[in-house]
């Protein structure tokens, strides 16, 4: 199963669309929690990026609890049917990026996430995007 745009046309088929990603992000956050990352944040990128819907910002302990969390999520997805995921940086559990499609999974060293600061160039009110 994947998650993707709704086609345009009824709100039944709308509905279903929304129903799913719910079901993704619900599997995703649960699974962050279950595996104790930490500091986990949902940002909704629907109005500022066709790239996805949403965004989850976690962070692990160290590079191995990064791994930890990371294959644990893939193996949760894998067994409730995602087929289409794409992951980036696995083996060096730096930066871990799972693409589920309508939803991007970034799990991050703590180090490397302040680096990054994702959170604050994807949480920008639209106002000051503008400028």
């Amino acid at each position: 199963m994947q998650t993707s745009e709704p086609k345009k046309g009824t709100k039944q088929t709308q509905k279903a669309a929304i129903a799913a990603i719910e079901r993704v992000l619900e599997t995703v956050m649960t699974c962050l929690d279950d595996s104790k990352a930490e500091e986990i944040t949902k940002i909704d990128i629907q109005d500022k990026s066709a790239l996805a819907d949403y965004m989850i910002i976690a962070s692990g302990r160290s590079g191995r609890h990064v791994s930890a969390v990371a294959d644990h999520l893939l193996r949760q997805l894998k067994s409730e049917g995602f087929k289409s995921i794409k992951v980036e940086g696995l083996q060096s559990a730096d930066w871990v990026l799972i693409d589920i499609g309508d939803i991007i999974v970034h799990i991050f060293r703590p180090e490397v996430r302040e680096f990054y600061s994702l959170e604050k160039m994807w949480q920008m009110p639209a106002s000051e995007e503008a400028h």
